[in-house]
Parts: C-alpha cells; sequence; structure tokens
C-alpha cells in the first residue's frame, strides 16, 4: 500500500517582529497610587528600552498554536528514536500530575502535611526496586545520565570503604550509550573500553582481559544498544565478581524486559532507571527526566539521603545512612515525573508492564522482517525493543542515513536515530515502542522502502514540505545564531 504524505509549510515570525506599539494583551490595574517604579528598581539595573513585543492577545494564542503545528511529537505520530524510548505518554498521568493539591505543594512543607505524595514515592521506589529485582532504591537522580553518576559514586565509595583504593577503572563496551564513558569520567574513574564480539554482544575473553584489581565497575546494557539480549550474562557477572568489580546495569532498555527478566537476578549490583523512557513520562527537549537508582542490599546504605521509609501508617524521609554519598539533586528529585511514572505502574500492574514489554519487542521485530530484506541488520541475533539497520548500501547512488531522515520528514515522519552507535557503518537504530498500532508500524516501513529507491537528486532536495528546508549544516555548526538580534536583517 502506497502512502501518501502532506504538511503544511509556513513562516512564522518572532514575536519581536510580530509586534506593534500600542497593542496589548491584558489590562494592568491604574498605577495612580504606585510611586515611580524606577524607585523600586536598584540603581543600574534599570533599562529604558527594554524593546519587549506589544500585541494582542489573539495573536500570541495564534503565534503559540501555528508553532505548535509545526513540530512533531509522540502526540503526533511515531516517534522511532532508537535507545531513547519516545513512546506515547498517558494522558491520565499529566491528569494527576496537575491536581491542584500536588501543584501548590512545597519541599519544605512538614511531613506530616505530605503524606499523601511521600506515600507515592515510597510507592514508586518499592516498585521500581521490585520490576528490578533489587534491594533499595533512590528517587533523587534528575535523569538517566544523573542515574549512572550517581551509581558509580556509590561503587567508587562502596570500594572506598572497604579500603580498595585502587580501583579506579569503568569497563564500557563499545556499544555502550555516549553518557557511560562520560559519566564515569565526571565520577572521577577511568574509562577502559572494550570491542564487540563479531555477533554484536560482549566479548567475555576480551572483558576478561579488561577486568584488574583496578576495576571499580562494568558498566553494561541489557538489552544491548543493539537491542540484542547478552545470552552470556551469567559468564559476565561471574567473571565481574570473581575479580572483585561491581556489575552496573544501564537501564535505558529496561522496556524490554519487564516482567520477563530483571537485572537483580541477573547478579547486577547497582542499576538506573529511565522514568521519562520506560515509565512513559515526557521525554525530549532537554527535559524533565528522571533516572532513579536501584541496588543490591549491601549497597543499601550508599545510597543518596533522603530516602523514604514506611513506619507503621506513617511515611518520612530517612537521613540515617552511614556510608550515603550525600545528596544529588535539590530537595528529592522530579517529584511530577515520579507522579506520572506511578500512575503509569499503577494503571498497567505487572501484566501490563509484562505486556508493555512483549509489544515493544513484537513491533520493533515486525519493522525489521518489513525492511531488512534491503536495509541490512548487521546482527543476526533476534530483535528485542529496537535493532540497528544499515543505510550503507544507499552510498553508491548519492543517499546515507541523514538523508533517509531528510526524506522521512519529508514524509511527516520522524526519523529514527541516526549514526548510532558507531560500530555500524550509517546506522538506523529504530525503536517503535509499544504504543503503535499496525497501520503507523507500516506507515513507516513502507516509506523506509519508498525513500531506498530515491534517486541522488530526490536526496539532495529533502525535505520539501517542512517548515525549514534542507539545512546548511556545516555553516549552522560554525555560525551559531543564538539570539534573535543576530539574524541577517531584510534590506
Amino acid at each position: 500500500m502506497k502512502h501518501t504524505f502532506q504538511q503544511a509549510r509556513y513562516d512564522e515570525p518572532l514575536l519581536i517582529e510580530k509586534g506593534k506599539p500600542g497593542r496589548v494583551g491584558t489590562t494592568l490595574p491604574p498605577w495612580d497610587d504606585i510611586r515611580d517604579l524606577r524607585d523600586l528598581v536598584p540603581e543600574g539595573m534599570s533599562r529604558e528600552d527594554v524593546r519587549l513585543p506589544e500585541l494582542s492577545e489573539p495573536e500570541i494564542i495564534r503565534h503559540y498554536v501555528r508553532l505548535s503545528q509545526m513540530n512533531y511529537g509522540t502526540d503526533s505520530g511515531i516517534y522511532p528514536l532508537g535507545s531513547c524510548t519516545m513512546k506515547y505518554n498517558p494522558k491520565i498521568n499529566d491528569v494527576i500530575a496537575s491536581h491542584p493539591t500536588l501543584r501548590r505543594m512545597h519541599p519544605l512543607q512538614p511531613e506530616d502535611t505530605v503524606q499523601g505524595v511521600l506515600r507515592m514515592m515510597y510507592e514508586l521506589q518499592e516498585a521500581l526496586a521490585e520490576i528490578g529485582g533489587m534491594s533499595a532504591c533512590t528517587l533523587q537522580p534528575a535523569a538517566g545520565a544523573a542515574g549512572e553518576f550517581t551509581g558509580l559514586l556509590i561503587a567508587k565509595k562502596y570500594h572506598e570503604s572497604r579500603g580498595d583504593t585502587i580501583r579506579d577503572e569503568v569497563i564500557i563496551p563499545d556499544s555502550a550509550h555516549g553518557t557511560n564513558p562520560a559519566s564515569a569520567v565526571l565520577a572521577g574513574l577511568k574509562v577502559i573500553e572494550i570491542l564487540s564480539a563479531p555477533d554484536g554482544t560482549v566479548d567475555v575473553e576480551a572483558l576478561k582481559g579488561a577486568l584488574s584489581e583496578r576495576t571499580a565497575a562494568f558498566m553494561i546494557t541489557n538489552p544491548s544498544t543493539l537491542g540484542i539480549f547478552e545470552r552470556n550474562i551469567n559468564a559476565i557477572q561471574r567473571a565481574c565478581h570473581d575479580a572483585g568489580a561491581l556489575l552496573y546495569y544501564d537501564g535505558a532498555n529496561l522496556n524490554a524486559l519487564m516482567g520477563k527478566a530483571r537485572p537483580g537476578d541477573m547478579g547486577f549490583d547497582i542499576m538506573h532507571y529511565n522514568l521519562h523512557k520506560t515509565f512513559s513520562t515526557p521525554h525530549g527537549g532537554g527535559g524533565p527526566g528522571s533516572g532513579p537508582v536501584a541496588v543490591a542490599a549491601r549497597l543499601a546504605d550508599f545510597l543518596p539521603v533522603p530516602v523514604i521509609v514506611r513506619n507503621g501508617n506513617d511515611y518520612i524521609l530517612d537521613y540515617d545512612l552511614p556510608n550515603t554519598i550525600g545528596k544529588v539533586k535539590g530537595f528529592y528529585g522530579n517529584v511530577g515525573i515520579m507522579i506520572r511514572a506511578w500512575a503509569f505502574i499503577k494503571v498497567l500492574g505487572g501484566e501490563g508492564l509484562k505486556r508493555a514489554s512483549e509489544l515493544a519487542v513484537l513491533n520493533a521485530s515486525y519493522i525489521r522482517s518489513r525492511i531488512e530484506s534491503v536495509y541490512p541488520v548487521p546482527f543476526s541475533s533476534p530483535t528485542k525493543h529496537e535493532f540497528v539497520a544499515s543505510a550503507d548500501f544507499l552510498k553508491e547512488k548519492g543517499g546515507s542515513a541523514k538523508d533517509v531522515a531528510k526524506q522521512l520528514a519529508q514524509r511527516g515522519l520522524h526519523p529514527p536515530t541516526n549514526y548510532f552507535p558507531l560500530i555500524v557503518s550509517e546506522a538506523l537504530m529504530i525503536e517503535p515502542t509499544e504504543s503503535e498500532t499496525m497501520e503507523e508500524l507500516d506507515r513507516f516501513s513502507d516509506a523506509l522502502l519508498e525513500i531506498a529507491n530515491c534517486t541522488a537528486e530526490e536526496f539532495a532536495a529533502a525535505p520539501k514540505t517542512t517548515t525549514v528546508g534542507r539545512v546548511d549544516e556545516i555553516t549552522a555548526a560554525k555560525n551559531l545564531i543564538l539570539n534573535w538580534n543576530q539574524f541577517p536583517k531584510e534590506e
């Protein structure tokens, strides 16, 4: 079935360009009884010409509505960013998080006045620990990378508490998320990279060769960034623990395993969760995020404080952890995101979360089966929640993975992740999530198959239907325009 794609294209001026002197969108109270406002501003901090846009209310509303119509999000269509899990966010989550009582809470209120939200946080941390097969959990970290950083600080302090102070290395496979080595360096640890085996999994012998008395932890995502489950995970955990190292689980791909397997049961000591990915809370645009960290029993005392504990019918903030690494986030974390994740777990329950994982794997496998005869998938292992195909074959006709992305945008579809992981040439990292119907999966698959037949001229011209056409990316990177005043002015 051939699909057609239509999208409106128009330019939207900045508010500062649209404004006209004298237009207002609100009525202010009279200022007759208030002394000159300049007396209220400290000397040297006032400006005479602030150049604020002057617009009517309809102009402002229409401006932002038009901007929203130009945007693309999970409410618009499939958002198959591999490893980022850009799934649909149920509106019930937003309704609950927007409840007036919750909105009016302040983190400095006495504990006995916020028992409801403390109970929610407690139930969430306990649910996450159960889902991961871990013993204790903190909700503080504000994103997945912040969770990685927290987990590695825990690993570092654990070894130091045992007098094992020379352990300053973290082993990371070459298919890892880019935040893994960055988090390790920020935690004051050295990164040791190992190459993947030919089948895309961890090379166990290479891991054994890298392990030493200096190894603090081995960081791994399972299923991996290639969407492959590590079938040698038992051998991996034995090798790490025999060497005295901890095993860290990057929870970015937990949405492939919920209800099927638990990192704690695989022998992992530390893990982080991406509430803004696996548990359907808003993601993208720089945030918001939430990256809770869970640990095995021997590491529970190292968690950031406070943790939420239950004392009879009361929920309290416990600061009494003898080996705590201290705070890693102001107050208690991104509570608004926690509420959404709590609602998602409550609505679905254990069986619902398991079904979500099953559908995520099914949907990814379906798209792979539709396109892999055209877009090669370098590794033959079964697909989990995502897979990585290659657009390398398009080079001979003037195309690339980037051109596939621009052609998809022209067809009103969001492209998958490009050029990651780096071990696949012209990588297209595709993750449809569990949220999509077969019709949407077919629409995306059909578009990819159509794009494979594009000519060099068609690749060079795309996208034609988007608000912004083909961008000169090199010039854009070299000549940054970060302020509206930098735009070239028309004569």
